[in-house]
C-alpha cells in the first residue's frame, strides 16, 4: 500500500491539520511577501462589500428619487458614478496585487523545494538512486513539489476574505437583521456540503496525485529505453503498459470529475436559493416599510457577494491532500539519511598513485556478497588489468575505487590514504573514470569533453582528442568542437562515443585513470593505438596509474600485471604470460572471448 493509500483511509480531520502543518511551514518562509498578499486580498474583499453599499445608496439616493421626481438627477448621478469608480480601482489593484504576490509566494516556495530536492538527489549515495526509478525522482522534484504548494495559490484569497465576510455580515446587519438571519440560514448548509465534498474528493485527488508519479516513471522508462524497445519490437507491449499506468490515472480522474460535478453546481446553487429567499421575504419588508428598498437591494447582493469565501474556503481544502501528499513525498527525499560523509585529507605530491585494497566486501543485498575478502594493488605508473567473467564483481569494485560505493568491510587506499578521509573535491581531481555505460550530453563537443569547464581552451580538447583516436571524426563533424550530439550522443556510433567519454576523464589529468570496460566499442587496433597513447602521454606528464577492466588478450597483453577476478575473489596475479600458464579458468576466459570474437568477426 503506497502512502497515498493509506492517506486515503483517515479522516478528514487529520488530513486537515496536516494540510495546515504544510501550510504553516509556508507561510513561516515567506511571511512577509504572503502578508502582503493577503493585505490585497483583504482591499479586494472590502471593496467588494463596499459596492453593496454604493449600490444601496445609489438605489435611494439615485434611482429612487429619480423615478419619485421624474426627472435625471446629475449630482447625485455623478457622485454615485465616482463611487463606482473609486471602488472599482480599488478592488483591480487588490486583485492584480493579491494574483502579482500570491503568484511570487507560490513560485518561490517551488523554487526553493525543488533546488532542495536536487541538492539531496546530489548529496545521496549511489546505493540509494539505483534503488530509485528516475521517473519518481523526476516526479517528486516537479508535480511533487508543486502540490505541496498548490494551496498557496487560493489561500492568499481565501484568508483576505474573511475580512469581506465580517465585513459583509455587519453592513447586512446594520441593514436589516431579520433579512440577515433570513439568508444566513444557508450557510450552514453550505459548510455542510463543502465538509461532505471534501471528505469524498480528498482520497481521489490524492489518488489522482500517486498516479501521476506513476505515469512519470513509465514514460521515463520508455524514453530512457527507445533502443531496447524499438530493437527488439516491443512497441506495442511499451505501449501497452503505459496505456494501462495513463487508463488508471484517466479513471481516477474522471473519479475526481464526477464528484465535482455533483458538488459544484449545488455549491453555486445554495447561496443563489438564499437570495431568491432574502428577496422574498424582502419585498414584504419594503412594503410594509420597514425597509428601504436600497437596504434590500445592499442585502440581496451581499449574499451574492458572501458565498465566494464560503467557495474559497472550499478550493483551500480542495488542494488540502495533494499539499500533504506532495510534502510527504518530498520529505521522504530531503529526510532521508543515507550519505556518504567526506573526509578532509588531501593526496599529497604529484605524479601517478598507488592503489591499494586489502580485505574489502561488499553486497548489495544482506546475505549476498558481490566481493569477499578482495586485496589488490595497482603499482603507481603501471597499468593494472582486471578480467573476470559476467557478474564476478568487476563494476562494483571500480564503484569502490571511485567510492560511488563504500566497503562494506576492508579498506580502500591511495597513496596510504583512505578514500573515506578525502575530501570530495581530492577524490575527484586524483581519480576519474570512464565508466561502462557511456553518456553524453545534448550539447556540443567541447561541452561533453570540458562539463562547462573553462579552464580548458581548444587546444587542450584537441590534444586529448588525438590520445583518445578521436580527432579524426571530430574534425569531420560538421561543426567539429561545437558540433551538438544529441541526447544521449545518438548521433554517433558506440565508439565514437565511448571515446569522447574517455576524452573526459583523460583531460582532467588525473592521477589514477579507471576504464571500466570503456573500449568495449572499440576495434583491438584502435584500443592498442588509445593505451599506447595514453602511456606516452603519462610518462611525459609525470605518469598515472591505470586501472583496466578488460577482456581481450590484446589488451590484457598491454599490462603490466593482470588481476584475475573470479566469484568476488581475487583467484589470482601475475603477467598475462604467468596466468595463462598456471591457471586454466583464467586461460579459459580469456580464449572463450577471442574465440567469440572471431566468430562474430566471420560473420
Amino acid at each position: 500500500m503506497t502512502g497515498l493509500d493509506s492517506l486515503a483511509q483517515n479522516d478528514t480531520s487529520r488530513l486537515t491539520r496536516r494540510g495546515v502543518g504544510v501550510m504553516r511551514r509556508g507561510i513561516a518562509r515567506e511571511r512577509g511577501m504572503f502578508t502582503l498578499a493577503v493585505v490585497f486580498s483583504v482591499l479586494f474583499g472590502a471593496t467588494t462589500v463596499a459596492d453593496a453599499w454604493v449600490l444601496g445608496w445609489a438605489t435611494d439616493h439615485v434611482i429612487t428619487p429619480s423615478f419619485a421626481e421624474g426627472e435625471f438627477l446629475v449630482g447625485a448621478s455623478a457622485a454615485g458614478a465616482l463611487l463606482f469608480v473609486s471602488a472599482a480601482l480599488l478592488r483591480t489593484l487588490g486583485v492584480v496585487g493579491r494574483r502579482l504576490v500570491g503568484g511570487i509566494v507560490f513560485y518561490r516556495l517551488v523554487r526553493g523545494d525543488r533546488r532542495a530536492v536536487t541538492r539531496r538527489y546530489l548529496d545521496l549515495p549511489m546505493s540509494w538512486h539505483q534503488s530509485h526509478p528516475t521517473g519518481q525522482l523526476l516526479s517528486n522534484a516537479n508535480s511533487d513539489v508543486e502540490a505541496t504548494w498548490g494551496v498557496f495559490q487560493p489561500l492568499p484569497m481565501a484568508i483576505g476574505v474573511v475580512a469581506m465576510l465580517v465585513v459583509a455580515v455587519v453592513s447586512m446587519l446594520l441593514a436589516d437583521p431579520v433579512l440577515t438571519v433570513v439568508g444566513l440560514v444557508v450557510f450552514p448548509a453550505l459548510f455542510a456540503v463543502n465538509v461532505v465534498y471534501q471528505r469524498w474528493e480528498g482520497p481521489v485527488m490524492a489518488r489522482v496525485q500517486s498516479l501521476r508519479g506513476d505515469v512519470s516513471a513509465v514514460a521515463h522508462e520508455s524514453f530512457d529505453g527507445a533502443l531496447v524497445v524499438k530493437s527488439l519490437g516491443r512497441e506495442a507491449d511499451e505501449t501497452r503498459r503505459f496505456a494501462a499506468a495513463a487508463e488508471e490515472l484517466r479513471d481516477a480522474g474522471i473519479r475526481a470529475g464526477r464528484i465535482s460535478a455533483v458538488f459544484d453546481p449545488l455549491l453555486e446553487a445554495l447561496p443563489s436559493i438564499g437570495v431568491l429567499v432574502v428577496l422574498l421575504v424582502g419585498i414584504g419588508r419594503v412594503e410594509s416599510g420597514a425597509i428601504a428598498p436600497g437596504d434590500l437591494v445592499q442585502v440581496a447582493y451581499l449574499f451574492t457577494v458572501v458565498a465566494m469565501p464560503v467557495r474559497a474556503f472550499g478550493w483551500v481544502l480542495a488542494e488540502l491532500p495533494r499539499a500533504v501528499v506532495g510534502w510527504e513525498r518530498v520529505r521522504a527525499v530531503l529526510d532521508e539519511q543515507a550519505r556518504m560523509a567526506y573526509g578532509e585529507n588531501s593526496v599529497d605530491g604529484c605524479g601517478p598513485l598507488r592503489l591499494e585494497m586489502t580485505g574489502v566486501e561488499f553486497s548489495y543485498a544482506p546475505g549476498e556478497p558481490v566481493l569477499r575478502g578482495v586485496d589488490l594493488v595497482a603499482a603507481p605508473g603501471e597499468v593494472t588489468a582486471v578480467v573476470g567473467a559476467t557478474g564476478s564483481g568487476k563494476s562494483t569494485l571500480v564503484a569502490l575505487v571511485t567510492r560511488l560505493l563504500d566497503p562494506d568491510a576492508g579498506r580502500v587506499l591511495l597513496d596510504g590514504r583512505e578514500v573515506g578521509t578525502l575530501t570530495h573535491e581530492a577524490l575527484a581531481a586524483a581519480v576519474t573514470v570512464a565508466p561502462q555505460s557511456t553518456f553524453l550530453f545534448d550539447d556540443t563537443v567541447r561541452h561533453n569533453i570540458t562539463l562547462g569547464d573553462e579552464s580548458y581552451d581548444d587546444e587542450a580538447v584537441w590534444d586529448v582528442l588525438r590520445i583518445v583516436q578521436a580527432d579524426g571524426f571530430v574534425a569531420a563533424l560538421p561543426d567539429g568542437l561545437d558540433t551538438r550530439l544529441g541526447e544521449r550522443g545518438t548521433s554517433l556510433s558506440g565508439g565514437q562515443r565511448q571515446r569522447i567519454a574517455l576524452a573526459r576523464a583523460v583531460i582532467r589529468r588525473p592521477r589514477l585513470l579507471v576504464l571500466d570496460d570503456a573500449t568495449s566499442a572499440l576495434d583491438p587496433d584502435v584500443e592498442r593505438r588509445i593505451l599506447t597513447a595514453l602511456g606516452r602521454w603519462s610518462r611525459a606528464d609525470g605518469g598515472l596509474t591505470v586501472l583496466v577492466i578488460a577482456y581481450r588478450k590484446a589488451t590484457i597483453a598491454l599490462a603490466d600485471r593482470v588481476v584475475h577476478l573470479s566469484a568476488g575473489r581475487v583467484a589470482d596475479s601475475g603477467s598475462h604470460a604467468e596466468l595463462r600458464e598456471r591457471s586454466a579458468d583464467y586461460r579459459a576466459l580469456v580464449d572463450a572471448y577471442d574465440e567469440a570474437r572471431t566468430e562474430v568477426d566471420h560473420e
